[in-house]
């Protein structure tokens, strides 16, 4: 794997040569480096951090001010992976100019390119935003802001007339200037379709395999919610036992007194023999509190 910084050329440049693209999100920045560390290829900041670090129902009250600050902490923790950060709702809907405003306030904090969902009536603002030099990915299908239009989330695209549509939304969205395109919650043949149709990459979450690339959210690959599972989740840990697990023994030790043992905490020096007469004396070390991480390991 090269270290080299992940670029929207080489993501199209993967898409021509055939080799999948791997995306994850995060939204801050311990799980950023672990994504980076990984060697995944994206990662995107999404809105979804209403509903998995806020404790939304869904991603509506997400603010461009909060995207800014959760994309800055991705990206100061990132070397590799190209960051993607989330145009959150009502921030691209009133005015293009407004959107180039928004688009460009995450590129000064950290973002490599912005997310925006919509199809065709979405083209002129994605065409601004590329006009102003910042890369776009597009989104179509299933949209999570548009969630009280769609009636819930639910698979969109089933149904000739249906799947035209989404695939004319694909080609306008292409047309703007997008350079990738996320295809959420459609069916596999529908998306294998658009992605062979299209010359920019497609991502898949909840599309099958037949798109260039595929994103999950973190949180549901490591099955840190198992009480939350839709079919196109596939869990590679199940860490919500482990993490309750650890805590609960923290919780016990506490309050047996196992914890902190002598080896977890700070001891006074040894008692230093006084210097021979004539031998050189250093001043003494003042009390400091150990803050630093160096500190904090002796």
């Amino acid at each position: 794997m090269s270290n080299k910084a992940v670029t929207v050329l080489d993501l199209q440049r993967m898409k021509q040569q055939g080799t999948r693209i791997t995306m994850l999100t995060a939204y801050d920045a311990t799980f950023a480096r672990l994504v980076d560390q990984a060697g995944v290829d994206m990662i995107l900041v999404g809105d979804s951090l209403g509903m998995v670090v806020q404790g939304h129902k869904n991603t509506l009250p997400v603010t461009i001010e909060q995207m800014a600050y959760h994309g800055a902490a991705v990206a100061r923790s990132t070397e590799r992976a190209h960051v993607v950060v989330d145009m959150p709702f009502l921030s691209y809907h009133v005015t293009d100019e407004e959107a180039v405003r928004n688009a460009g306030h995450l590129v000064q904090n950290g973002a490599h390119s912005v997310k925006l969902e919509g199809g065709a009536e979405r083209a002129t603002t994605i065409n601004a935003i590329v006009r102003a030099q910042i890369p776009v990915m597009g989104h179509i299908g299933l949209t999570p802001q548009s969630v009280h239009a769609q009636g819930g989330f639910k698979v969109q695209g089933r149904g000739d007339d249906a799947g035209q549509r989404l695939l004319e939304d694909a080609l306008a969205v292409q047309e703007a200037g997008a350079y990738s395109l996320v295809l959420e919650g459609i069916p596999l043949e529908l998306a294998t379709k658009i992605s062979e149709a299209l010359s920019i990459p497609t991502i898949g979450i909840g599309a099958g395999n037949g798109c260039d690339g595929q994103v999950l959210v973190i949180y549901d690959l490591l099955g840190l919610d198992d009480a939350f599972k839709p079919k196109f989740v596939k869990r590679y840990a199940s860490l919500a036992g482990v993490v309750r697990d650890s805590i609960g023994t923290y919780i016990d030790e506490v309050r047996s007194g196992a914890f902190p043992d002598a080896d977890h905490s700070f001891h006074s020096k040894r008692p230093v023999a006084p210097p021979a007469e004539g031998d050189a004396v250093d001043a003494p070390e003042g009390d400091r509190v150990p803050y630093g991480p160096t500190d904090l390991t002796h």
